[in-house]
């Protein structure tokens, strides 16, 4: 009980250094209950989710399929269920804008990609429909309302009989967008009416448990050689389904690596902080030898204060993050993906993990700073600590420089070298308050520059999407238009070895100056007829080379999977919607024919781009029509996504750096008192003094700031690597102003904790201080 006390009296007396260590470890809980939280939770639900719901494996696509062709294909080894559908796009008219509809058929018997109904029921008789919720919501729309919907130049009156969310649509598209983008289901007993007959084009398999997807795969594309077959698509290539893996696998990441390293900072805090206790308790230490208590009484009366640490701070941490991090990450689900009733809640077994990680960190800092002293006999630890010997530094021993350097820069550098592993733990846990600092600031710069690329990548005013088969050299051009330019967009795989990628080929003329190129300097280069650019996403993934050679097969119908060997002509940098791009002339050379599907067009001014989209708006062959500002929104779209956990990722670096500053000043002020007090008696001012300590302080920053540079470029990789995908790339480099502002930060950090700390110079008492045991 008197040694509990005694615990409670150290922590009283050093508050400051106790209150910094439990933020520590408080930031470091905060980060691993939320981020596990939300892995944990996202990866149950989905996995629930997806097979509640039997989310299909795989779809394959048809010009025309019949009934009985769905149930000859239902005999291959491999499929458990199958159920053949129509898929279409409608589109929807309303004052200043127009939105798009993925439409599909569904059976009354439905067993695989089954809805989850909110409001109503599933469409069973001709002419109605269920409503994706989010669309309905967005337009007011409500069941029992009449809908309408334009297709194949012809327009259908359905009734809402239902709303609700799809398992194969949690995931719409890359910024779901639920006002211009739906999705909706429709009886098969309406095909007729829009068909003008009854047929499929798309089937959707639920493979049998553990059978290989891609064999299956291969084998309904042989039993299709008879058929209309297109392509397939297994679900791990669907934006739906790796999207959300993606997420999971990246917070799962996040939630073990922050934490780690917020839990070393607190390791080489605690180090610092039990090391000099225990160093100032020496007489303590010896006494309680002397009366008899054990040594290992002794060591777990230290290791409660670190333990003490860890369980205040961990809970803290887990409270914060149920009350601010978990009604973040819950809205930003939402915004993200459409999972009908997911809810995030902080489980009390998150709170453990800290608690053992944080307490082991501190106890194990705890023996290492206790174990000599704990070796010694009582009477030999109740006398002073020895001084320890100071051989000459190396600067001591180059001639006529020693004597040229201040008294008190003497001070300093015999201070530093004195007490060498302490200066070096110091430095460390500033080294590593300054990594976070610069991967938090540099990765939220990135992110705002894949938004601010679109500005210089894309300088068209409109871009115009043709319905298949329309002409496009024969189409009338306003008058308003100061360029145009054609451009098709090719699906393709992208073959390395055994690995297979889906991609775009964008094929446009080479003058066309509306798209801009960069390589990863942000150097401008140009598209050529001798070879295609590659984006650095794929270029990365696929350890692709200027000048190398890759084989590109063409997924569309039309193009019957032609694969061809292509020349790499350079290797670009595209943050948003990364493209393959080639020339017409290119593509001739292989002997390639295509249909131009796109025409970007600029004009002279805003007016002029209006009234060009009025006359396109006219023309019935025009399927969409966007700008540029809707890129925008994809770029946009990721950094408010992501906005949340770097805001929260720089604070905590902020304060997490505070505190190891602050705590490590703190305790070098303590380990000096005896000096301070010397130099007081001396005569020495307080502001000198203080000056004296600030210097010291400002070197160890400077040392820590200089190693954390390069390790600062090796985690933000790391960090950028874990964000990235093919499909979006993150700038992997530092942005020297981003570089600089977190280098100013870690010296403003240092001299706040500085001015916070003159007080305790003031209060050192010199007759306590210079009194020693006889």
């Amino acid at each position: 009980m008197k040694l509990l006390l005694k615990l409670l009296r150290d922590i009283k007396q050093s508050m400051g250094q106790f209150i910094a260590v439990v933020i520590v470890i408080a930031v470091g809980a905060f980060f691993y209950a939320g981020l596990v939280t939300y892995s944990n939770n996202l990866n149950t639900y989905t996995k629930d989710y997806f097979q509640k719901h039997n989310l299909s494996d795989l779809h394959v696509y048809y010009s025309q399929l019949s009934k009985n062709d769905v149930t000859r294909l239902s005999k291959i080894e491999g499929i458990n269920k199958i159920e053949g559908r129509y898929t279409f796009d409608g589109t929807q008219t309303f004052e200043d804008y127009k939105t798009s509809i993925k439409i599909h058929s569904i059976p009354d018997n439905n067993e695989i990609n089954t809805p989850t109904i909110t409001e109503g029921s599933i469409p069973l008789k001709k002419n109605e429909i269920l409503l994706d919720s989010h669309y309905a919501k967005e337009h007011q729309y409500r069941v029992g309302d009449q809908i309408t919907i334009n297709t194949n130049e012809s327009n259908f009156n359905f009734t809402i009989s239902g709303l609700g969310e799809n398992v194969e649509h949690a995931k719409k598209n890359e910024i779901q967008d639920h006002k211009a983008y739906g999705v909706a289901y429709i009886a098969e007993e309406t095909l007729p009416e829009i068909l003008n007959g009854f047929y499929f084009n798309e089937i959707i398999v639920d493979a049998t448990e553990g059978y290989d997807i891609e064999k299956l795969g291969k084998s309904i594309e042989e039993q299709s050689k008879q058929l209309s077959y297109l392509d397939q698509v297994n679900k791990e290539r669907t934006l739906n389904y790796s999207k959300i893996n993606q997420t999971i696998k990246n917070n799962n990441l996040m939630s073990k690596v922050i934490p780690l390293v917020l839990f070393l900072i607190e390791a080489i805090i605690l180090f610092l902080a039990m090391s000099r206790t225990i160093d100032s308790q020496r007489n303590q230490v010896g006494i309680m030898k002397a009366l008899g208590v054990k040594n290992s009484n002794i060591m777990l009366h230290y290791m409660g204060y670190p333990m003490l640490a860890g369980i205040l701070g961990s809970i803290i941490g887990c409270v914060i993050a149920a009350f601010v991090f978990i009604p973040l990450v819950t809205t930003s689900c939402a915004r993200a993906y459409s999972l009908p009733d997911i809810k995030f809640s902080l489980s009390l077994f998150s709170i453990i993990p800290p608690i053992i990680f944080s307490s082991a960190f501190g106890v194990l800092s705890c023996y290492l700073s206790g174990r000599a002293i704990l070796k010694e006999h009582a009477a030999q630890a109740m006398r002073p600590k020895p001084p320890k010997k100071m051989k000459k530094l190396l600067i001591e021993r180059i001639p006529g420089l020693w004597s040229r350097i201040s008294y008190s820069y003497k001070l300093i550098l015999r201070n530093i070298f004195l007490n060498k592993r302490k200066a070096l733990a110091s430095s460390i846990g500033v080294v590593v308050s300054t990594v976070l600092l610069i991967t938090a600031f540099g990765t939220q710069a990135s992110l705002l520059k894949v938004a601010d690329q679109i500005e210089d990548v894309y300088t068209y005013d409109l871009k115009i999407d043709y319905t298949m088969g329309t002409n496009l050299n024969t189409v009338k051009l306003p008058s308003e238009i100061k360029a145009s330019y054609l451009l098709a967009t090719l699906p393709i795989e992208i073959i390395k070895e055994n690995e297979k990628e889906s991609a775009n080929l964008v094929v446009t003329e080479q003058e066309n100056n509306l798209v801009h190129f960069f390589d990863e300097n942000d150097n401008r280069i140009s598209l050529e007829n001798n070879g295609v650019l590659v984006p650095k996403s794929y270029a990365d993934k696929y350890h692709i080379s200027k000048g190398d050679r890759i084989n590109i097969k063409f997924t569309a119908p039309e193009l019957k999977d032609t694969s061809v060997e292509m020349k790499v002509l350079n290797i670009s940098t595209q943050y948003s919607n990364p493209s393959l791009y080639s020339t017409p002339e290119y593509l001739k050379s292989f002997n390639i024919d295509y249909n131009p599907t796109s025409l970007l067009v600029q004009t002279n001014n805003a007016t002029d781009a209006m009234s060009a989209r009025e006359f396109f708006e006219q023309d019935r062959s025009v399927d969409t029509i966007a700008d540029k500002n809707e890129l925008k929104k994809s770029a946009q779209y990721i950094v408010k996504q992501n906005s949340f956990v770097f805001i929260m990722f720089i604070t905590s670096a902020i304060i997490l750096s505070f505190g190891a500053i602050y705590t490590i000043s703190s305790i070098n002020i303590y380990e000096r008192n005896r000096e301070l007090a010397t130099l007081k008696v001396l005569g020495y001012q307080k502001n000198k003094i203080n000056r004296l300590i600030f210097l010291e302080n400002i070197i160890l920053t400077t040392f820590a700031v200089i190693v954390a540079l390069p390790i600062s470029g090796y985690v933000y990789k790391i960090i950028v690597k874990a964000l990235s995908s093919t499909h979006q790339q993150i700038p992997d480099k530092l942005n020297m102003f981003i570089i600089l502002v977190s280098i100013i930060v870690a010296f403003l950090l240092t001299i706040v904790s500085n001015l916070l700390l003159r007080r305790k110079v003031t209060k050192i008492n010199m007759i306590e201080s210079l009194k020693s045991v006889e």
